[in-house]
């Protein structure tokens, strides 16, 4: 396993302080708040480690209520609301300075046999081996990037991105229909552990996906005056897969309205197997100039 790989899974881990309680460090992606990412995976990683092994986190719901400070550690509080013959339900808040920062509903169910359909894997779609990397995009475009980014485009990875398209003008990008294709896996081969997979997985989703819903309006995250925020972010995980094997994150934005948008995506396997949906909103919000008092 790769060194930043390895320190991922160890971030996402967690440390046992007492009965269903767990403290995460926090990692610094140079944008001066926690990854979206971070949070969702560290969650579930709290709730998994109060669950049965032989069941599977199906569904989580979760909302950011406050961004994260990097320089502190999480911790997360489980409260273990249901353990049913089938289902088992927890709810965990992650907490910094004494303050809810994000809070996460999870169930999980027991392996059963049932009814079985799915959505086709969109085609025409080119090979994870034809694409440049993100980070070879972003070393192509160098010139135009802010100097925190300059230092994470050559900076080792635990996640290997390949999207379809890209922008040659991160700031200023041309209008573009509200869809985005990324190939991932991880940058090494991972245990056999499903829960890690999951994860993993979770954390990877909240990748570029908020920003999708930017692209009609030839505007990004890094575009002066443009504020985005998580608000919520829900994934449904139908069966089992593993995220170092490549995965197609087929993400659109049905809709944007009030200084929020919504995405919904699709995890496939290189299969064609739908192993998991996912679905966020959140503040796009173009910052008004405020005129000087006189």
């Amino acid at each position: 396993m790769s060194k930043v790989l390895e320190e991922l899974v160890t971030l996402l881990a967690l440390e046992k302080i007492e009965e269903n309680l767990f403290r995460g460090q926090s990692q610094d992606l140079g944008w001066g708040t926690v990854f979206g990412g971070q949070v969702l995976g560290q969650a579930l990683s709290a709730a998994v480690r109060t669950v049965p092994p032989e069941r599977h986190v199906h569904s989580l719901h979760a909302y950011f209520l406050r961004a994260g400070a990097v320089d502190r550690p999480i911790v997360y509080d489980v409260d273990r609301i249901r353990d049913g013959g089938s289902f088992t339900t927890r709810r965990v808040v992650a907490i910094q300075n004494g303050q809810a920062i994000f809070n996460l509903a999870a169930s999980f169910q027991k392996d059963e046999e049932g009814f079985e359909h799915q959505d086709a894997m969109p085609t025409g779609l080119p090979d994870p081996e034809s694409l440049p990397t993100e980070q070879e995009r972003l070393v192509a475009t160098f010139a135009h990037l802010p100097p925190f980014l300059r230092e994470r485009a050559t900076a080792p990875r635990p996640f290997e991105l390949r999207p379809t398209t890209w922008s040659d003008d991160p700031i200023a990008p041309a209008p573009s229909p509200p869809t985005r294709f990324v190939w991932m896996r991880t940058a090494a081969t991972l245990p056999d552990d499903p829960a890690l997979h999951r994860y993993l997985l979770a954390y990877a989703s909240d990748h570029a996906f908020l920003t999708t819903s930017l692209l009609p309006h030839g505007v990004s995250w890094l575009t002066p005056g443009i504020h985005i925020a998580s608000l919520d972010h829900v994934m449904w995980f139908h069966q089992p897969f593993r995220v170092d094997d490549w995965l197609l994150h087929a993400m659109e934005s049905p809709k944007a309205h009030g200084a929020r948008g919504v995405v919904r995506g699709r995890i496939f396997a290189r299969d064609g197997r739908l192993v998991a949906t996912t679905a966020q909103e959140g503040l796009i919000r173009r910052q008004r100039r405020v005129s000087p008092a006189v």
